[in-house]
């Protein structure tokens, strides 16, 4: 019999899924089987094309994904383009400038088109493609259950509330809880800054003064010196240069995250926050000593973050061009 831990995975992570209440019963593991049965293939091979390119691609398409369901749910509303009457979410505070990945799925869609015209929306390649950059940099594989549609609206208000590295721990909560999810779900997709990077803005608070006139007790001393010389503190132009969310393993999706936060070296507050609450910090150092632990939990949050508000049926579309209306 095959012991495989990765074959053990699927295995008991897709058993688990058959009994969690949180995957959508009007979404189906085998919604395009028949309709469009090279759609895994497609979206993986300009997937890997991309991170093959660009390693920081995966932490991007699945920041992307996030930012879309966190946004009146999972309907692909981020990608769609400002229009003449109305504003789309690409222009909100925490999109400008540092959200990415709109030219990849541009690509899937484009490829898509050709092989089942009018089928995938585009709502499911976001999904399919954090999915597969999670997988191809490093982390395990889990099955997606599929038939979202698209939206025919976007709310630049509402993705000037997303959850915020410059928030408290429980303001953050509350916008999960507000989703439909938990406080285990922001400490386990909090893991998703295994990979990435972050701009200085974000965390520069912490480098100097940060209370009292003095750095951020909290960070590191020898991870401080680093970032700030990385991020001169009256410097404006550093502002965008970025540092590794993990300096450790910063390309490979690992459980090396939580690690480092146990050694307190979290490079966002937020992040470093949750050492700072007994019940995520008790989470914090499991996911640090048991790889399988995080893969397991992750997958499984990523499942119920993709049924957030999704449309279903004959609501919403689906969309031939992913940037606009059709």
């Amino acid at each position: 019999m095959d012991q495989n831990p990765r074959s053990l995975f699927f295995v008991t992570f897709f058993g688990l899924l058959l009994l969690s209440p949180h995957v959508s019963c009007q979404l189906d593991y085998k919604f395009y089987a028949s309709t469009c049965p090279n759609l895994p293939k497609i979206v993986r091979y300009s997937v890997w094309s991309a991170i093959a390119n660009d390693t920081r691609m995966a932490a991007s398409l699945l920041r992307l994904h996030f930012h879309d369901c966190f946004v009146n749910g999972c309907d692909a509303s981020v990608l769609l383009d400002d229009t003449g009457t109305t504003k789309g979410e690409k222009n909100a505070f925490p999109n400008k400038n540092s959200v990415r990945g709109y030219e990849v799925i541009d690509t899937i869609k484009t490829n898509l088109e050709k092989a089942c015209p009018s089928t995938v929306s585009c709502a499911d390649v976001l999904t399919l493609a954090a999915r597969d950059a999670v997988f191809l940099a490093g982390g395990y594989y889990w099955d997606v259950p599929l038939g979202r549609r698209d939206g025919t609206t976007a709310s630049e208000s509402e993705a000037n509330n997303l959850p915020s590295p410059f928030e408290p721990l429980e303001n953050i909560t509350a916008k999960f809880t507000s989703k439909g999810l938990d406080v285990k779900d922001v400490v386990v997709l909090s893991g998703a800054h295994t990979i990435g990077f972050a701009q200085c803005f974000t965390f520069k608070s912490r480098l100097f003064k940060f209370a009292n006139g003095k750095p951020d007790p909290t960070l590191d001393a020898s991870l401080l010196q680093t970032l700030q010389s990385t991020c001169p503190e009256d410097d404006a132009a550093s502002d965008t240069k970025l540092s590794p969310l993990d300096p450790v393993t910063s390309k490979k999706f690992d459980n090396i995250y939580y690690r480092n936060l146990v050694n307190n070296s979290g490079l966002l507050q937020s992040d470093q926050a949750l050492m700072g609450d007994n019940k995520t910090a008790s989470m914090v150092i499991n996911y640090s000593m048991y790889p399988y632990l995080f893969y397991r939990d992750f997958a499984a949050s990523m499942v119920k973050m993709a049924s957030i508000g999704v449309l279903t049926g004959q609501s919403g579309e689906i969309r031939k061009n992913c940037r606009v209306v059709n």
